[in-house]
């Protein structure tokens, strides 16, 4: 690795940012087995001894953190990390990361005591003094580099998804679980007032007992295939091998940084993998619904490198106390525009139906299309307005509140999100047990839940 001229106390240079615009949010082993068995619980439980001290370390840093900034590390700094970035710059930007050094250089600027690096596991080991760690890199390094701050028993910002596969999503969850750390997924609309008044009216039935949600988004993160290395080396200015980091050894992609990563299954995935938990969030809130019990996903025959120009995935989630059994359905792309098709209906949003009504919501709005009370006063439990997405994962840092997104909530967040990947995939029904963590009598799409890493990127080298 290069070091930068600016570095401090050994640091190096850093790595990539999650380069997609505001409006879209912009591989060593884990030891899984080849064969379809699923062993999370083990892994986690083998990375545990490291992690566990992590709750003691916390509950000194918010009585340490109470009346001073926090000193916060950042990787990936431009466009979507540019926007955490100015979310946390009330405090300490103690350390800064990114594999691009026009971005690390713009954002040195303006603060110039940070560190800088072009490799977050330089930065994790070299920065000792860190109160948290903000992630907004391609999804591929979001779990690893989440791991490593776990493991420091640092607490977590990490960019939606949570992960880039069903299988890191479980592992995250848990281990920020047992470490006890103040974490916050980037779902940032989940802090508006519109959500909110969503979420209440659904609660209080608006729409009588829902039992289908459809979900569609009309973009499309899709490729017809993977391009080439160009053949040259990459710039001076982009540290290639951090880019790749746990991702397949590759040669320089011209195409792939900033932004087109997102069209191909080694660094995102797709549409859905994009956007879904910006607006699945929305019926995952207000119906409070857990993980799904089968998935089935439509579109063009899955490619082993690139993400469907259209996809339609159909989730069975069974009744509980919340609801009763329902289906969600997701559209994007091509599959989007064929569902909206002559209807009166936005671009984006989602759609709850119920036996007394339907509602549609935007990011921004909310309205009944059929039937529906509009008379709830009586029946509405508030709830409370957000002090900012941001400023949430901030104050529980201080030992406040649990933020909303929590990882135990975008846990199984991300893992319903990733499990239409899956079946498209696998190209059939899943029949998903939540709590094993495995598609029931199917080891081929269970052996899809993970991933392969390359030496170095593991989450246990996470917690060596």
């Amino acid at each position: 690795m290069t070091r930068s001229t600016n570095a401090r106390r050994g640091s190096s240079t850093p790595l990539s940012s999650d380069s997609t615009p505001l409006s879209s949010d912009s591989h060593a082993s884990l030891g899984r087995s080849r064969t379809g068995s699923v062993t999370t619980r083990r892994r986690f439980l083998a990375a545990s001894a490291a992690v566990a001290s992590a709750a003691t370390w916390t509950h000194r840093v918010a009585r340490a953190a109470e009346d001073r900034p926090l000193r916060l590390g950042v990787i990936g700094v431009a466009n979507r990390g540019g926007a955490n970035l100015s979310g946390v710059e009330s405090e300490t930007i103690a350390a800064i990361c990114d594999v691009d050094q026009g971005y690390l250089d713009a954002v040195g600027k303006k603060h110039p005591k940070a560190a800088r690096y072009h490799d977050y596991r330089e930065m994790l080991d070299a920065e000792e003094e860190l109160d948290g760690v903000v992630i907004s890199t391609p999804d591929h390094h979001h779990a690893p580099a989440t791991m490593r701050a776990i493991a420091r028993g640092l607490p977590v910002y990490c960019e939606k998804p949570l992960t880039h596969t069903v299988e890191e999503a479980r592992v995250i969850a848990a281990a920020a679980r047992e470490a006890g750390v103040a974490t916050q997924m980037g779902t940032q609309i989940h802090a508006t007032e519109n959500y909110r008044r969503v979420v209440e009216k659904i609660r209080a039935g608006a729409v009588g007992t829902v039992s289908r949600i459809h979900v569609w988004v009309g973009k499309g993160w899709s490729a017809d295939a993977m391009p080439a290395p160009s053949g040259e080396p990459a710039p001076d200015s982009l540290a290639w091998d951090s880019w790749l980091g746990p991702a397949p050894e590759r040669d320089y992609t011209p195409g792939l940084h900033p932004r087109d990563w997102r069209r191909y299954r080694a660094y995102g995935a797709g549409t859905l993998g994009d956007m879904g938990c910006h607006y699945i969030d929305l019926p995952f809130w207000a119906l409070e619904l857990g993980r799904p019990t089968r998935v089935v996903a439509d579109g063009p025959p899955a490619d082993s490198e690139t993400c469907p120009h259209g996809l339609r995935v159909r989730y069975r989630f069974a009744a509980t106390e919340q609801h009763d059994e329902l289906e969600l359905v997701w559209h994007d792309g091509k599959l989007a525009a064929d569902f909206v098709g002559g209807k009166k209906l936005p671009g984006s949003g989602v759609l709850f139906e119920g036996d007394r009504g339907k509602m549609l919501a935007t990011y921004g709005s909310h309205s009944f299309v059929e039937g529906g009370e509009s008379d709830l006063a009586s029946r509405i439990e508030p709830i409370p307005s957000s002090i900012g997405h941001h400023a949430e994962w901030l104050a529980a840092i201080r030992g406040g509140d649990r933020p909303l997104c929590h990882f135990d909530y975008a846990g199984p967040l991300t893992e319903t999100v990733l499990l239409g990947t899956v079946a498209h995939r696998a190209g059939r029904p899943l029949k998903w047990d939540g709590d094993a963590g495995k598609c029931v009598g199917d080891e081929a799409a269970t052996g899809m839940l993970g991933k392969d890493y390359r030496e170095g990127w593991s989450l246990n080298a996470s917690v060596s």
